[in-house]
């Protein structure tokens, strides 16, 4: 096989034992070694390339959670606050007011022939709007009266409708679910609070679904990950064990040796609320697992334990919500949560727990101790994913008991002022993603951006990380910066860790996946208020070169 050389500016490994070098020498996909030219050509006769001669390479961005609805949700009219680029490098812009946002729905709305056909959007938060913080049924009945529309918030949590939709699925206000929003009067305002009530608007609903698994989505989904350096993105929220004629889609896409993206897909095994038999689910995963390809990995398991914080639907300990209304949903009951569980711990399944609120991740911490007394698994490496409002007893159990942490460090940007003024409270929103605690008290941790939620880029999760500092300039717990090589660690060898891909991907080192991201600038030396816009040229994966779009 042919050994390729290719020549850098600085190569920065990840790897402790070799932490930096100017060559990586590559065959047949894996790593030889990294040094200097010197070091690394005694493997024999090589090509050297020096495309990259100018820039930085450091291991491929290991995205630990994200969703094709990064990709999906972008097929939809986009109506998100901020602006949200797209996989052809183009940017569709934010919508600032409700006005703007009525006057977008009422473009969307001409657009379509049917008149029978919903109008389905995405990417909406009301929290942004403080003057008028609810959107309900009656704004966007001013778009239309007849039309039934469907506004897929931000977090994935709630939606909104308008009377139309209401009446198009039957709901109302005797309907006995939880999540249906009231006004003061008991009247459905159109608000629609985690999956049972959002799944009373079936047919918007497969929309959204129908989004999230075309073949265009899954080719946009790799090419947003290329653009922003990432070779190994999650898709943790998958059900691709439900949908075969899906999961046979991506095994052929992913299959593709032009196709720029390595996919951990970690299954929900049911949708909340559902009937499940969690042994046989389990046994399906384990076959799922073990059906895995170089480019479509099933190393483990979802579970969602409740909602959003800003949302309002998250779990969250005494004293509760700072102000607003506390619409906190348990998405699990308690004491089957360890009926749940057990059968994909015992069978060496990695589980991933949502858990938005810190009394959620109470539930996810008791639970896996219990599994661990019956069943120990010293290296079972089971994730508290988003974990914002972790508590330092928290973190320090935690750490006894070997589970990662996955913080969602985007939360500091996205929503660092609302959580400060509206949500959590000053004290708490400082301690909102605590990494440097998590270092003190040895837990590993990754960082995210939960993409669609907010865009998919490791570079903006470790300026996040970094610099903790919101829209409005406020930093928010000095004290819990972390430095940029930390933050480097958490979006590579630390998120690999996290998922039992370690001893493959996450550094540069002999014998691992020629796996790496292509940098205009180096992270650790640029200023840290810069890591953000550093360029990407692009990402090679094992050993094939992708090229971002422009």
């Amino acid at each position: 096989m042919t050994i390729t050389i290719y020549q850098a500016r600085k190569i920065l490994t990840m790897n402790p034992a070799n932490p930096a070098g100017t060559h990586i020498a590559v065959r047949d996909g894996l790593i030889l070694g990294v040094g200097s030219l010197d070091e690394v050509a005694g493997w024999g006769d090589y090509e050297l390339d020096d495309t990259f001669k100018d820039h930085v390479i450091v291991p491929g961005f290991v995205e630990a959670h994200a969703h094709i609805m990064a990709a999906g949700i972008m097929q939809l009219p986009y109506v998100g606050f901020f602006d949200r680029k797209l996989a052809d490098g183009a940017t569709a812009p934010g919508i600032k007011s409700y006005d703007a946002l009525i006057t977008k729905l009422q473009e969307e709305d001409q657009k379509l022939e049917d008149p029978n056909a919903p109008l389905v959007a995405g990417g909406f938060d009301p929290i942004y709007f403080p003057d008028e913080p609810r959107l309900t049924r009656q704004h966007l009945d001013q778009v239309s009266s007849t039309r039934a529309i469907y506004l897929h918030h931000a977090s994935g949590h709630l939606a909104t409708v308008n009377t139309a939709m209401l009446a198009r699925n039957n709901v109302t206000k005797d309907l006995k679910i939880q999540g249906l929003g009231r006004d003061s009067d008991g009247d459905l305002d159109g608000e629609l609070r985690e999956p049972p009530a959002m799944g009373t608007c079936k047919d918007a609903m497969r929309i959204v679904h129908f989004a999230n698994s075309t073949e265009s989505a899954l080719r946009d989904f790799g090419a947003m990950a290329r653009n922003a350096g990432i070779t190994t993105c999650t898709d943790l929220a998958g059900q691709a064990i439900l949908a075969p004629k899906v999961l046979t889609m991506w095994r052929t896409i992913t299959a593709e040796d032009a196709y720029p993206l390595r996919i951990a897909q970690y299954n929900i095994p049911a949708i909340p609320g559902s009937e499940t038999n969690f042994e046989s689910v389990a046994d399906q995963f384990v076959d799922l697992k073990n059906s895995a390809s170089e480019k479509l990995r099933f190393p483990g398991v979802k579970f969602v334990l409740d909602g959003s914080i800003q949302g309002f639907s998250a779990l969250i300990k005494e004293p509760r919500y700072f102000s607003g209304e506390d619409h906190g949903q348990l998405l699990t009951v308690p004491d089957q949560f360890l009926d749940w569980l057990r059968p994909f711990h015992n069978r060496g399944l990695n589980v991933h727990m949502h858990c938005n609120g810190n009394l959620t991740q109470d539930l996810a911490i008791e639970t896996v101790e219990k599994v661990l007394r019956e069943d120990p698994w010293l290296d079972h490496r089971h994730t508290i994913t988003h974990a914002q409002l972790t508590t330092q007893a928290q973190l320090r159990k935690m750490a006894k008991l070997g589970l990662c942490a996955n913080f969602f460090s985007n939360h500091l940007w996205y929503w660092g002022d609302q959580h400060y003024a509206i949500t959590v409270g000053p004290e708490r929103a400082n301690a909102l993603e605590p990494c440097a605690s998590a270092i003190r008290e040895g837990v590993s941790f990754s960082v995210h951006s939960d993409a669609g939620v907010t865009p998919l880029g490791s570079l903006h999760t470790m300026w996040c990380a970094v610099n903790r500092v919101t829209p409005t300039g406020r930093i928010l717990g000095e004290v819990e910066k972390i430095t940029p090589y930390e933050a480097l660690k958490a979006v590579t060898i630390s998120a690999a860790y996290q998922m039992h891909l370690d001893d493959e991907i996450g550094s540069l080192e002999a014998g691992k996946k020629a796996d790496f991201a292509v940098l205009e600038e180096d992270p650790l030396s640029v200023d840290p208020m810069a890591i953000k816009d550093i360029g990407v040229w692009g990402t090679v994966l094992v050993g094939r070169k992708n090229q971002a779009s422009a």
